[in-house]
């Protein structure tokens, strides 16, 4: 027995030894063609705007094999050298939410961080914690969200929201550096990786460095980024503390109050001390799970519901779509809702409740009515119209040459009734959800009051 374990131990040294030599390689990997390859697929794949360089996905792959050779001679001789990102700016949702900071690097730049991710993501993934769910394979928004439910329904309703500020743009490079470097003993990946981090940013023309930050929109970015919080992660399971993480998203869960201020109070510390991050206090909250939004979705007495906030944003996004003043026929107008509703959707009708994908479906109706309604540039031509469509002419004329506006005469019961429910789903087109059946979904006995 004794000479089998001798013999297993042994032949798991040699698999370690393997493997720590295959690690020390990772830079042949990196510069090898094949892999190249393979990282501008997933660039061609995810498409994206050309760099600072101007050159776009379809113009670089005119010529790919040449431009492969080319990259992975220069990543060998050691002539690579990152261009500065293009700076990018993308309002935040919600009103005076701000704007969003992005880095576009060059299509060259983002094939070399693909075929690092490629390299470094079977290394690193195995080791992140259970509760992170952010950018990693086969884990996923609704997972997270999934894992929330089942925490807060043991009872632990109270829930610890930490927002960093800024997270993205303030990644210690040297304490990144230090923890790949405990898991890639390659130093010539780490020397490329770091070579990535300090490439700076063109903005208007003007080039700024990066002392400190990983830009957010290369493909490199999440993978770091999980590398970074992983040491929250295990300070966390440490403390024996249920939580969610999703990118820079997390969740605590506790079951009291005094609890849930206690773990806010000593994380924070840590955050700032130790990972040399910056809490944003005045939106990092204390509460119950019913007033947290995660991910878009709140949890409800354990159920699964839509947030406020993401309802508003919906309706908000629906009014963009349906504008005032314009001349767009409604078919075309209800194309451009359907794509917008068929993505938003797949992702919202993780709902236990779908009421709330039936008042987003009949808002838009509304605002098609109105939209019916303004297209008419004299009251009797709507009133002809209604008659048409089967009104009484007394209720027509009735509703028409009322003192209501547009909005208010779109919810009246002549255009409801001329232009009903089914006109839009059967003869327009909309794209309908609210009347699919998922096991999940609770029936109209089952709803509570939703804000």
């Amino acid at each position: 027995m004794r000479v089998f374990e001798k013999m297993m131990q042994k032949e798991s040294e040699m698999e370690q030894q393997e493997l720590f030599v295959d690690k020390r390689s990772l830079f042949e990997k990196l510069c090898s063609i094949e892999l190249l390859n393979k990282g501008f697929k997933a660039v061609k794949k995810n498409k994206g705007t050309p760099g600072i360089d101007g050159v776009t996905v379809e113009e670089f792959g005119k010529d790919i094999d040449e431009n492969l050779r080319q990259l992975s001679g220069d990543l060998e001789n050691w002539k690579y050298e990152p261009s500065p990102v293009l700076r990018v700016e993308i309002p935040k949702p919600g009103k005076n939410a701000g704007v969003r900071l992005l880095g576009i690097p060059c299509v060259r730049d983002r094939v070399v961080q693909s075929a690092l991710k490629l390299i470094l993501e079977p290394i690193l993934d195995p080791l992140f914690s259970n509760h992170s769910y952010g950018f990693r394979p086969g884990r996923s928004q609704r997972q997270a969200v999934e894992a929330a439910q089942k925490i807060v329904k043991t009872g632990k309703e109270y829930v610890v929201d930490i927002d960093l500020s800024k997270f993205f743009d303030r990644v210690h490079h040297d304490r990144l550096i230090t923890q790949l470097s405990k898991h890639i003993p390659d130093k010539r990946i780490l020397r490329i990786i770091g070579m990535t981090l300090r490439s700076g940013v063109m903005n208007n023309g003007l080039y700024s460095p990066t002392g400190e930050g990983t830009v957010q929109g290369g493909p490199l970015s999440p993978l770091l980024s999980n590398v970074v919080l992983d040491e929250l992660d295990k300070e966390l399971e440490r403390r024996g503390l249920e939580f969610c993480r999703f990118a820079d998203d997390c969740n605590i869960f506790v079951s009291s109050q005094k609890a849930a201020e206690r773990v806010m109070s000593s994380i924070s510390k840590f955050i700032s001390s130790k990972l040399k991050l910056v809490v944003n206090q005045e939106k990092s909250k204390v509460a119950l799970s019913k007033f947290v939004k995660f991910l878009g979705m709140t949890i409800i007495a354990g159920t699964i519901a839509i947030s406020s906030v993401s309802m508003k944003r919906a309706m908000a996004a629906v009014k963009s779509l349906t504008p005032r003043g314009t001349y767009m026929a409604m078919e075309r107008t209800i194309e451009y809702i359907n794509k917008w509703y068929t993505g938003w959707s797949g992702y919202y009708r993780m709902t236990q409740y779908p009421n709330q994908l039936y008042k987003i479906e009949a808002h838009i109706r509304r605002r098609l009515r109105s939209r019916l309604v303004g297209q008419n540039k004299r009251k009797r031509h709507l009133c002809n119209k209604l008659v048409k469509c089967g009104i009484r002419r007394g209720t027509a004329a009735k509703t028409v040459f009322s003192n209501k506006r547009r909005w208010a005469l779109s919810h009246t019961f002549a255009l409801e009734r001329a232009y009903p429910n089914r006109w839009f789903i059967e003869q327009m087109g909309q794209k309908i959800r609210s009347d699919e059946k998922h096991p999940h979904w609770f029936s109209p006995k089952q709803w509570i009051k939703l804000s």
